[in-house]
């Protein structure tokens, strides 16, 4: 049978890896001790991981991770009280299954960035979708949307997210128009998605940035209850690091 035929139809059907098993096949001088069976095996596992390996790539690359970041290089050694069970628990994503959220609290520089996007890297090999997006700049893009009509698709496109990470919530105050905003965000996403936020700000202090009581009940409602919190303290790991 003439192979190179066989090759080139892979090639237009897009059947990548199993072109590339096939072609290292037949250069295995033993390879005809394997039945039929077992070739056309391995060439279909091939087939399955160069897809599942590109569906990855895509993941992550439509996450935009602030940091390259993942949970086996993650730091339990330096000093800032992670609960490295509590964290390893996480990185099995069962809390994103179950549509559970997770709250990353502590002083600047120890980490909270790095966990968040550790996670959602982990998230991204399970099959899950993820965004990363500081949520100051999130609000002024929705307030942009509103008068550029992307409004109703950057709402829908969060809700369809499975894992949503909100880096630095509370560094100032939100105006009554951010707080409707984040409200229809965690709103769309309640007991349907997951969402992970880090903050600088202790828990008992997020009421206080949300301009309205009523508005910060409802949103903190639909976050807080369902939530993993991870609380750091200790130094800047920066200044370990000899970052500025």
């Amino acid at each position: 049978m003439l192979v190179h035929p066989i090759l080139a139809k892979l090639e237009s059907l897009r059947l990548h890896g199993m072109l590339v098993a096939l072609t290292e096949q037949m250069k295995m001088p033993d390879i005809d001790r394997l039945g039929f069976e077992e070739r056309l095996g391995l060439l279909v596992d091939r087939e399955l991981t160069v897809r599942q390996d590109r569906s990855f790539k895509t993941r992550l690359r439509k996450a935009a991770l602030r940091q390259s970041a993942c949970v086996e290089d993650v730091d339990f050694r330096h000093p800032r009280s992670l609960d490295r069970s509590l964290f390893m628990k996480l990185a099995d994503c069962r809390w994103i299954k179950d549509h559970q959220n997770v709250l990353i609290i502590g002083p600047t520089g120890v980490g909270k960035t790095y966990l968040g996007c550790a996670l959602a890297h982990k998230a991204c090999l399970h099959g899950y979708s993820a965004q990363y997006v500081r949520l100051p700049r999130l609000l002024q893009d929705i307030a942009i949307g509103k008068g550029d009509g992307r409004y109703a698709k950057l709402l829908k496109a969060l809700g369809k997210t499975d894992l949503l990470v909100l880096d630095d919530f509370g560094l100032k105050k939100l105006t009554r128009d951010q707080s409707d905003d984040l409200l229809e965000i965690v709103e769309d996403r309640h007991n349907l998605r997951s969402t992970l936020i880090t903050s600088q700000l202790s828990l008992e202090h997020w009421h206080e940035v949300i301009a309205d009581p009523t508005l910060a009940d409802a949103i903190l409602d639909r976050l807080i209850h369902t939530a993993h919190r991870i609380i750091l303290d200790g130094d800047s790991m920066r200044k370990k690091k000899g970052l500025t």
